[in-house]
């Protein structure tokens, strides 16, 4: 049910990062490390399955929306997740 928002106390902006504020010119991010990144944490922070599942619910929508300021990489190996990184 919808929830009046007199409810809550801060209500900011919902603002995301751009590939530019979120990402290194010259690194490849698979949409796990961006997943985290998007959240404050370290591309390699160590994080349950289920908390890594709600976040790549973010992120795969960013890297969607943003795909134009995004190259993609293939994966490496065959059990290896694809790259993203900044277009130049």
């Amino acid at each position: 049910m919808p929830v009046p928002k007199s409810e809550f106390e801060n209500l900011p902006p919902c603002d995301f990062y751009t590939p530019a504020e979120l990402l290194e010119d010259d690194q490849m991010y698979t949409v796990y490390e961006i997943a985290r990144l998007l959240q404050g944490l370290e591309p390699d922070a160590d994080i349950d399955r289920e908390t890594e599942d709600i976040l790549l619910d973010w992120a795969i929508p960013w890297v969607m929306t943003n795909a134009e300021d995004l190259v993609v990489a293939e994966p490496r190996d065959e059990d290896e997740p694809g790259y993203y990184g900044l277009s130049e």
